[in-house]
C-alpha cells in the first residue's frame, strides 16, 4: 500500500468534504432570505439521502463489474454493504474504503448541484424522494460509464465510456457537471417558473456566496488532484490546471460583464470562479497549464452569455446550473478534444496539438450519451414523483415563504429583540414583523425587503 498516496487522498477528501457546505453557503447566499435554509436544507438532505444508498449498493453499481460485459451498470450485489472493504486489500495501492469514501463525495455533491436550479419552489419530503431516486436511476449507471474502468487481470469489466469509448473525463464533467445540469434543466421544465418571474428577490447575502464559492474553490483542488488517485507528479499538473482555469473564468466573466453591463460585480466574479473550475474538471488532467487558463477563459466568457437564455426560452434556471454547470461541463470536455497535450497526464492530443479530429469526436458522443440519457431519465423521475406526492409548493407558501412553509424557522430574527430562553418565534409572528418592515419602508418609499 502505498501510504504517501494514501495520506494525499486522505486530505483530498476531507477537502471535497467541506464543497458540501460550500455549495450550501454559496446557493443560501443566493436566494432570498424567505428561501436561505430550505436551500441549505436541500444541500444537505441529498447529501444524507444519497450517502446512505452509496454504502448500501451504489459503489457496487458504479464500481462492480458490468453486467454482461456490457458496460452499462455494475453489479449492485458485488460490493452490497461495504463489508468488503473493511478488510482491505494487500494488493491495492489505496485503501478500497477510502476510494469509496472519496468517490461518495461526487455523488452526493453531483445530486446536490441539481437544487439550484429548482430553488423556492420544491417541497422538501418530495425533494428527498427525488435525489434517492436520481442517484439510483441516472448518476449511478452514469458514474459506472465513466469512472469504472476495466481490471488489469480482466476481472472487473468496467464502463462503456471509460474503456469502449475512452473518453478523457479525468474528474467529471460528463458524470457530474453535464448530468446535474441537464438534471435540473429537465426538472424545472416539469415543475415551471416561480412565482413572478422574471422578477425575483435579490441575493440575500453575498458575502456567504463569496465565502461558499472559496470554500468551493479549496474544495475543487482536492475533488480533481484527488482524482488522480496517487500523489506525484499527474496531481500536481491536474491541481495547477485547476486553480488556472478558476483564476481566468473569473476575469473573463468580469470582463464580460463590463463589456456589456458597464460594471464587473460580485457575483459575477464568484459565477466566473466556478464556471472556469466546472469547464477545467474533465480537461484538469489533459491540457497543458495554458491550456487551461484558455479553457478556463472559455468558460468565464461563454457561461454568462448562455445564461441569458433563460429568459429568452422562459425555463426558470433560479441558480444558473444549466447556464455554469451544464454549458460549463460540455464546454470542458469538448475543448479536450481541442486542445488536449499528450504531455499532459492524460496522454492524448486534441486537435491543435496535432491529434486529428477523433478524440474531439470522442468526446462529442461522452457529452451526447450523458445529455440524452440523463435528460429523458430526469423528466420521467420528476414527472412521475411531482403528479404521485406531489414536488412543488403551495403558491401560498411560495409567496409567503418556503423557510416557514417547510421548515417553520426564519434565517434571520426580524423581530429584532431577544426571545425567552427554550423559546423561539412562531411562524405568525415573523409573517407579521416582516408585513410591519415592509409597511414601513413603503411608507418611505423604500423597495419591497426580502
Amino acid at each position: 500500500m502505498d501510504a504517501a498516496s494514501t495520506a494525499f487522498i486522505l486530505a483530498a477528501t476531507m477537502a471535497v468534504a467541506l464543497m458540501i457546505p460550500g455549495l450550501a453557503l454559496f446557493y443560501g447566499g443566493m436566494v432570498g432570505s424567505r428561501g436561505m435554509l430550505n436551500m441549505i436544507m436541500m444541500v444537505f438532505g441529498a447529501v444524507a439521502v444519497v450517502g446512505v444508498l452509496w454504502t448500501v449498493f451504489g459503489y457496487s453499481a458504479v464500481f462492480g463489474t458490468s453486467y454482461g460485459g456490457l458496460g452499462l451498470l455494475g453489479n449492485v450485489t458485488e460490493y452490497l454493504g461495504l463489508g468488503q472493504l473493511v478488510a482491505g486489500s494487500p494488493d491495492a495501492p489505496l485503501p478500497p474504503a477510502l476510494v469509496a469514501v472519496f468517490q461518495a463525495l461526487f455523488i452526493t455533491i453531483t445530486t446536490a448541484l441539481i437544487a439550484g436550479a429548482v430553488a423556492d419552489r420544491v417541497r422538501f419530503g418530495p425533494w428527498l424522494l427525488f435525489a434517492g431516486l436520481w442517484s439510483v436511476f441516472v448518476y449511478l449507471p452514469v458514474a459506472h460509464w465513466v469512472f469504472a474502468f476495466d481490471s488489469a487481470d480482466g476481472s472487473t469489466v468496467g464502463g462503456w465510456i471509460a474503456n469502449d469509448l475512452k473518453a478523457v473525463d479525468f474528474a467529471g464533467g460528463t458524470a457530474v457537471h453535464v448530468n446535474a445540469g441537464v438534471a435540473g434543466l429537465a426538472l424545472v421544465l416539469v415543475l415551471g417558473k416561480r412565482s413572478g418571474w422574471p422578477r425575483q428577490s435579490k441575493p440575500n447575502n453575498l458575502p456567504f456566496t463569496v465565502l461558499g464559492a472559496g470554500i468551493l474553490f479549496f474544495g475543487w483542488l482536492g475533488f480533481n488532484g484527488g482524482s488522480a488517485l496517487a500523489a506525484g507528479n499527474a496531481s500536481s499538473v491536474v491541481m495547477l490546471n485547476t486553480f488556472n482555469a478558476a483564476c481566468a473564468g473569473l476575469l473573463a466573466w468580469l470582463l464580460v460583464e463590463r463589456l456589456r453591463d458597464g460594471h464587473p460585480t460580485t457575483l459575477g466574479a464568484m459565477s466566473g470562479l466556478i464556471a472556469g473550475l466546472v469547464a477545467i474538471t474533465p480537461a484538469c488532467g489533459a491540457v497543458t497549464p495554458m491550456g487551461a487558463l484558455a479553457v478556463g477563459a472559455v468558460a468565464g466568457a461563454i457561461c454568462p452569455l448562455a445564461i441569458s437564455l433563460k429568459y429568452r426560452f422562459g425555463y426558470d434556471d433560479a441558480l444558473d446550473v444549466v447556464g455554469v454547470h451544464l454549458v460549463g461541463g460540455v464546454i470542458g470536455t469538448l475543448l479536450v478534444g481541442l486542445l488536449g497535450s499528450a504531455e499532459a497526464p492524460s496522454g492524448r492530443d486534441g486537435l491543435l496539438y496535432g491529434g486529428g479530429l477523433e478524440l474531439l469526436g470522442v468526446q462529442t458522443v461522452a457529452v451526447l450519451a450523458v445529455l440524452g440519457y440523463s435528460f429523458v431519465v430526469t423528466l420521467l423521475l420528476a414527472l412521475a414523483v411531482h403528479k404521485t406526492i406531489g414536488l412543488r409548493v403551495s403558491k401560498e407558501a411560495e409567496v409567503g415563504g418556503i423557510d416557514l412553509a417547510e421548515h417553520a424557522e426564519a434565517a434571520y430574527d426580524l423581530e429584532g429583540g431577544p426571545h425567552p430562553p427554550g423559546t423561539r418565534p412562531t411562524p405568525e409572528a415573523v409573517i407579521a414583523s416582516a408585513e410591519r418592515l415592509v409597511a414601513g419602508s413603503a411608507s418611505q418609499g423604500a423597495a419591497r425587503p426580502d
